[in-house]
């Protein structure tokens, strides 16, 4: 590296602010390093924060606990298993090998609480934690991105988030990475040092030139597809044309556009497995907005829990708990929809939290047996009939004839003709990117041809390869903390290396002269102590020990690109001191019910949500639903209070007259 450039060099860089970007922070902390976390979207969270299902280890206390005797080996070969053809063993391993480790780091480092465990589709036992309440991917993003945030205020020389932050390049120098140049607010940033890319997949770029166009005719290969699958042979080995990819809705936020992999190959990165798309079967239908092309996912915890499938003729079709591109396949295959998927009471039982939020969001509905057969438009003998099929399939599923679907697990058992039923109208979907960039298990960026790009990083859904064709339920979450956690360690070392050799001044501060760094480690002990000298000014120090970041000193940054913009709220002015004690009845807040002018009352106090809607992580419509009323049920349901301790001044209209009931919860 160039010496002049190294002086500059005094953290990492973690672009994405997903769970990927905030598992490597936090490790890059616990190493004893520096970060900087950049994030072109108002918040962080990402599409982490949208998981429904739980996060897969295999060997946790929690399970031994639970005496469910699973290890990394069935978990591997599960993976590998699921990931066909281009399966690569030393990625599968290292996410594998490493899940116990990740899930007790989140719930001894956080306080997270995953004490529930179910069992999701190809899964040859319950692995997927998750816990009580709250979603799994809501509440463990949430969790880092809080302690993250807590750091940054009390320690700003050693962590730094900057939102509303596009990276636009990667920086190099020869074949190496050594910085990033990003825009805020119209100003172009410059930071140097090792870059950690987690910008997430590309699952939401549906115009003519991107990666899901390119792919489309590769993905139409993929063995799932084909009429020798498990799908093409339940349907008689007739084929069928899949639809086009771009067609398809999506799970995926705006921001899913490719970033990170479009900068990462423009700097000579290579690629795994782009054309291996998934399509999810269960995208949930809005009655009132069935075309909408963003939709929710009904978590595949549903169908764990004993959710089945019917088509429109209130048929059995398929395996529920077949892997993913098998039901979508079947799906396909069939092609009688719209598909429902149904929950019987003892189902609803297992998973009652997730439901009410779906049922709070008018994705599904509760019906007894004539109202399921009325939906369908079918006699309820009809019900009975498939009942009766599932039911036969349990008693004997090792006849062909009667478990024609090769169903393995039966959690809702019995299932009885009358009974009570959560219902929602479910189709495949555009939801996760297998492929990504090339990186070995270490998540250092690789060329095409498998050379090592020195400085550059990934992790999560940005990095290719890890599950091959076929992503399993609950890994997603896994592969963002295994390899966020991988990518730190492997950012935080090579920042390390650098110091070690002559390289950064501590808080960027530029050096003249020699730049020289000792390490000493004392025996017995976790302590590593690192001290630099800067020819003869003083040395400046670092310390860590096992569990947590270094105490440091202040550093010299640049400029904050936040600065300019504490203070100034979501898009507009903070609300002026006189609107502070207005109090707000029920009926003046049911006035604001527009998308023009959104009030919701959150709590004993009352929001202007009319320019947050459009920054709001879960999308404007998650808003939309509570313009004009009470929305604390939801809110809680799953949110931290600290959120609104941190983001609701800028939001806040007055008190409520009548605190709302929820708030007790």
């Amino acid at each position: 590296y160039n010496k002049a450039l190294l002086v500059t060099m005094s953290r990492c860089i973690v672009v994405g602010g997903g769970l990927s970007g905030l598992s490597a922070a936090h490790t890059i902390l616990e190493n004893g390093g520096r970060v900087i976390l950049l994030d072109k979207s108002p918040f962080n969270g990402g599409n982490s924060t949208k998981a429904t299902s739980g996060i897969n280890a295999a060997g946790t206390r929690i399970q031994r606990e639970q005496n469910i005797p699973d290890t990394p080996e069935v978990f591997y070969q599960d993976t590998f298993k699921s990931g066909e053809n281009t399966a690569r063993p030393n990625l599968i391993k290292a996410l594998t090998y490493q899940s116990a480790s990740a899930v007790e780091w989140l719930i001894d480092a956080f306080a997270l609480p995953l004490d529930t465990i179910s069992r999701l589709a190809a899964h040859s036992y319950p692995r997927t934690h998750r816990g009580g309440e709250r979603f799994p991917g809501m509440m463990i993003t949430y969790g880092l991105m809080e302690k993250l945030d807590e750091i940054a205020a009390n320690a700003p020389d050693k962590a730094q988030v900057v939102n509303k932050a596009t990276v636009t390049e990667l920086i190099r120098e020869g074949n190496k990475v050594v910085g990033v140049k990003y825009e805020k607010k119209g100003q172009i940033y410059e930071e140097y040092g090792p870059v950690v890319i987690c910008t997430g997949g590309f699952g939401a770029d549906f115009s003519d030139s991107s990666y899901l166009a390119k792919v489309q005719p590769e993905w139409r290969k993929l063995p799932a597809w084909q009429p020798d699958s498990r799908a093409g042979k339940q349907n008689g080995g007739v084929n069928i044309n899949t639809p086009d990819l771009l067609s398809l809705p999506t799970t995926n936020g705006p921001h899913c556009t490719g970033d990170g992999l479009k900068m990462s190959v423009a700097a000579g990165a290579g690629t795994f497995d782009l054309h291996c798309v998934q399509v999810h079967p269960t995208g949930l239908v809005d009655p009132s907005e069935p075309e909408a092309k963003v939709k929710f996912l009904a978590a595949e915890a549903l169908r764990g829990s004993g959710g089945i499938l019917l088509d429109r003729d209130g048929n059995l079709f398929c395996d529920p708990l077949g892997k993913r591109d098998y039901v979508s396949g079947r799906m396909f295959f069939h092609n009688k929809g719209p598909y429902r998927l149904v929950l019987n009471a003892k189902a609803q039982s297992r998973i009652a939290w997730h439901i009410e939020h779906y049922e709070n969001r008018g994705l599904m509905q509760k019906m007894n047996t004539d109202g399921l057969a009325k939906t369908l438009g079918v006699p309820k003998s009809k019900l009975a009939e498939s009942f009766a099929e599932y039911n036969a399939a349990k008693e004997a599923p090792n006849d062909p004839k009667k478990n024609k679907w090769g169903v393995k697990f039966f959690e809702a058992y019995p299932m009885k003709t009358e009974d009570d039923f959560a219902v929602a109208i479910v189709t495949p979907l555009v939801h996760y990117c297998m492929g990504g960039i090339a990186a070995d298990e270490h998540s250092r960026v690789l060329t095409e041809g498998g050379e090592i790009i020195p400085g550059l990083y990934t992790a999560g859904e940005a990095q290719g390869g890890v599950h091959g064709e076929n992503r399993l339920g609950g890994s997603s979450l896994l592969d963002c903390v295994v390899f966020g956690r991988i990518a730190g360690r492997s950012a935080a070392r090579d920042m390390l290396d650098r110091l070690s050799s002559g390289g950064a001044a501590v808080g960027g501060a530029a050096a003249a002269g020699p730049v020289t760094a000792s390490i000493t480690t004392s025996a017995g002990s976790s302590k590593v102590t690192l001290e630099i000298d800067f020819s003869g000014k003083g040395a400046s120090s670092a310390s860590t020990s096992a569990g947590g970041p270094p105490a440091d000193g202040p550093g010299d940054f640049q400029e904050d690109p936040n600065a300019a913009f504490y203070g100034t709220g979501f898009g507009g002015d903070k609300k002026e001191a006189a609107a502070a004690g207005k109090v707000i009845d029920d009926e003046e807040l049911a006035k604001h019910s527009t998308d023009k002018d959104l009030w919701v009352k959150l709590h004993d106090k009352i929001y202007d949500c009319t320019e947050f809607q459009h920054d709001h992580p879960g999308g404007a419509k998650a808003i939309q639903l509570y313009a004009g009323k009470d929305a604390t049920s939801q809110f809680v349901m799953l949110h931290s209070p600290a959120l609104l301790e941190k983001f609701g001044p800028d939001l806040y209209v007055g008190d409520a007259k009548s605190p709302s009931p929820a708030s007790k919860l």
